[in-house]
């Protein structure tokens, strides 16, 4: 499903009530410049409801034509998903190739896949939507009219086509179903095995382009993790739309899994949220969430929402949440700065990633326990682990053994439970 173009033409219905139509309008064409269409002109109507045949008003459809001719554009992007029926109407009124929102936000996922969940996940979210609209999409085949038998001979070519479509089409729903619910299993399997490390899981959710990837390869840098750990970031919409998980080890032996989820944004299809369900809820088994804001970006509370209202979608709900307001820097915005579960930083230019780090700590390392124990001589190997693996606060060297003053988890607490002593 390609977009073999260029140049844009992009269309909008402004209902009264929708007080974000700008920026949704602009967002659009950010949209298509991200896969390198050049946007030559907007055309919008103000109306109290689409039309439902044609979705614009059927005397705009003139407009829209004759300055899709003096632009030179070659499709016309529309801002809303459209019906098959709107599809068809479209395209025979306006004798173009027609898109809709829908269509281009899973050409961007299409291109941006890189591991086979991904791709998987971004074609099972193509198929279903491309299945409905398949009269619409093969406009160009040529159908006759069909007599009484009702059989396949009385059919055109193109029904007949069409047929044939739906069924390959239905048939490679089936299995990307069945193919996913086997990476699912997986991805449940490794979850439970987290869980039972007592590893706390942090999220990152937010808006597309609010800068997810580059808090993350912030907070990799800020603790020494390898070059190889670091993930892809660019400036643009989409850029990364794979999950990523990485293990963050702190200075005194803590660690937290940080996982990076695709990023959202207004209208997301709907196919494309079932579809990366499995994927989105890394989010609601975390810990603690994490929401990257671009403070920068006048529209970023209408952001906040969108992603909050994705999140309840999905089911990620009644988790704590720190709101991270990115971009401080470009919004002229006295940082770092925290208030609550609030953070004003910078993650490009590491302004505020310590404090970050100090607040995820004081929400998940709260289950830690300080217990003091007196390990044997001849057990070394506990007090190898617990150098590892814990916080030793205190050692001393006593006649019975090694006395430890030591933060950890519930779970190494009850491992121990022979080494722990009052004194």
């Amino acid at each position: 499903m390609d977009i073999l173009v260029e140049r844009a033409v992009i269309v909008g219905v402004h209902i009264q009530t929708d007080e974000h139509f700008e920026y949704s309008m602009e967002e659009l064409k950010n949209l298509a410049e991200a896969i390198d269409v050049e946007v030559v002109g907007t055309v919008t109507q103000n109306l109290e409801r689409r039309n439902p045949s044609h979705y614009v008003g059927t005397g705009k459809i003139e407009e829209i034509r004759n300055f899709y001719e003096e632009a030179d554009a070659n499709v016309v992007i529309f801002n809303d998903e459209l019906s098959p029926s709107q599809i068809r109407n479209l395209e025979n009124g306006l004798e173009c190739k027609v898109i809709d929102r829908t269509m281009l936000i899973l050409d961007i996922f299409e291109r941006r896949a890189r591991t086979s969940e991904a791709r998987m996940q971004v074609d099972l979210a193509q198929l279903q939507y491309m299945l409905p609209r398949l009269i619409g999409l093969r406009a160009s085949l040529g159908r006759q009219a069909g007599g009484t038998g009702g059989g396949l001979q009385n059919k055109g070519a193109g029904e007949t086509k069409l047929e044939l479509d739906r069924r390959i089409i239905e048939d490679q729903i089936a299995k990307l179903k069945r193919d996913l619910e086997g990476v699912q299993y997986q991805r449940e399997t490794q979850r439970k095995q987290r869980k039972r490390s007592g590893t706390p899981v942090v999220s990152l959710v937010g808006y597309t382009n609010a800068g997810k990837s580059t808090l993350m390869n912030g907070i990799l840098k800020k603790m020494n993790a390898e070059v190889t750990k670091q993930v892809f970031e660019k400036d643009m919409l989409f850029a990364t739309i794979d999950t990523s998980v990485r293990r963050v080890r702190l200075p005194d032996n803590k660690e937290f899994l940080l996982t990076d989820t695709v990023g959202f944004v207004g209208k997301l299809p709907t196919h494309l949220v079932k579809a990366f369900r499995s994927t989105l809820e890394e989010a609601r088994n975390a810990d603690l969430l994490l929401q990257v804001v671009d403070v920068s970006h006048p529209e970023y509370r209408f952001m906040m929402d969108v992603t909050n209202q994705t999140l309840s979608d999905v089911g990620v709900e009644n988790i704590p949440t720190i709101n991270v307001f990115n971009k401080a820097d470009l919004a002229d915005m006295k940082y770092p700065k925290v208030s609550d579960n609030n953070i004003w930083l910078s993650a490009k230019d590491g302004d505020g990633l310590d404090e970050l780090v100090e607040l995820i700590k004081s929400y998940v390392f709260d289950k830690y326990i300080t217990c003091k124990l007196l390990v044997p001589f001849d057990r070394g190997d506990v007090v190898s682990y617990l150098n590892d693996k814990a916080n030793v606060k205190e050692t001393a060297y006593e006649e019975e053994g090694t006395y430890m003053t030591v933060e950890m988890l519930a779970h190494d607490r009850e491992r121990f439970e022979e080494f722990i002593t009052s004194y």
